[in-house]
């Protein structure tokens, strides 16, 4: 009866080491039987218990882990790291995009060609002059608002005097401008003598000096 009994125990234990040791093989861990710190079965791989763990020796140290034991268990996988973002080259749109800032047009008119001296009345031949250098080209200056019509004078006479006549040509200009048919908003200024082009001796007789600060006696339109 006692030789029954051993005999049963050692029975059992043997079937709970195969099922432990079957339980190790369903996901077994390899490892060098030399440089292993776990306890082996004969056939190499790890034992494990029920619950995955693997069994270590007494002699284990962190440096013994392997992969599958301590830690993940699996070898850890490298993440992939997408590329940095590269902007692409701007397309150019289909769609016109209007300037900021319109372009400026400008024409200077020589007092002396369409008012007689001291004078702010336009003569014919002023008339066909600002037809021609002037209202024919406009119609470059695209998207022009406003027209800024400014008369210049030269030092000659009193800064008085200079204002009030530069301001009476550029009104003249101003208002055959609108005759033709300009409908941009016309602004009207009078600098008398400033922004001269160019300066002439004082040694010269007034005649000389008359015809030397020609330049300075002008109208200009710029348009805005």
């Amino acid at each position: 009866m006692r030789h029954t009994i051993l005999l049963s125990l050692l029975l059992g234990s043997a079937c709970g080491f195969a099922a432990s040791s079957s339980f190790a093989q369903t996901s077994s861990i390899q490892v060098s039987a030399e440089k292993s710190a776990y306890l082996q079965d004969g056939s190499g791989p790890v034992v494990r218990s029920q619950d995955g763990l693997c069994w270590r020796s007494g002699y284990w140290d962190a440096k013994d882990a392997v992969p599958g034991c301590d830690g993940e268990l699996a070898p850890p996988v490298m993440k992939a790291i997408a590329p940095a973002l590269v902007t692409g080259p701007a397309v150019a749109s289909d769609q016109p995009v209007a300037p900021d800032v319109v372009a400026q047009c400008q024409f200077t008119l020589s007092s002396d060609s369409i008012f007689s001296f001291g004078k702010a009345i336009l003569s014919k031949s002023a008339k066909q002059e600002i037809d021609k250098n002037t209202i024919a080209k406009l119609a470059d200056c695209s998207g022009a608002r406003v027209l800024l019509v400014t008369g210049y004078t030269d030092h000659l006479g009193t800064d008085i005097y200079n204002r009030k006549l530069s301001t009476q040509r550029a009104a003249s200009v101003a208002n055959y401008l609108k005759s033709k048919g300009i409908s941009n908003r016309i602004e009207v200024n009078g600098a008398g003598a400033a922004e001269p082009v160019v300066t002439c001796s004082n040694k010269l007789n007034l005649k000389k000096r008359i015809a030397c600060l020609a330049p300075n006696r002008r109208v200009v339109i710029k348009i805005q």
